[in-house]
C-alpha cells in the first residue's frame, strides 16, 4: 500500500484552475480500485492519496499522468508501507495481503 503526498509549488488560484481535470484523473483511479482515498492536506498547502492493488513502477507511471504532474503543479513523495491490519471493504494486492 501507498501514501502519496501531493505539495503544491504554485499559487492556490492555478490549482483551483486544474482542479476539475485532477479529480476526473482521481475518479479514474477510483473506479480502477487503485486509489482507496483522497483529499487536501490541512492547511492546504497539497495533498494525500492513498493507493493499493497497484505495483509502485505502476503507480509512479499512473501519478505521471495527473494533470496536477503534467503542468507542474504539485510535486510527489511516495511512501510505501506493509500492511498489516486494514478495515472491512478495502481490498488488497495479492502480494500485500
Amino acid at each position: 500500500m501507498f501514501v502519496v503526498h501531493l505539495t503544491y509549488l504554485v499559487s492556490l488560484d492555478k490549482v483551483d484552475e486544474a482542479l476539475e481535470a485532477h479529480r476526473r484523473f482521481l475518479d479514474e483511479h477510483f473506479a480502477a480500485g487503485i486509489f482507496v482515498a483522497a483529499g487536501p492536506k490541512v492547511p492546504r498547502d497539497g495533498g494525500v492519496i492513498v493507493a493499493s492493488n497497484v505495483e509502485r513502477t505502476q503507480l509512479d507511471a499512473i501519478l505521471a499522468r495527473d494533470p496536477f504532474a503534467v503542468q507542474g503543479i504539485a510535486s510527489y513523495a511516495v511512501t510505501e508501507f506493509k500492511v498489516t491490519r486494514i478495515g472491512p471493504g478495502i481490498n488488497l494486492h495479492p502480494r500485500l495481503a
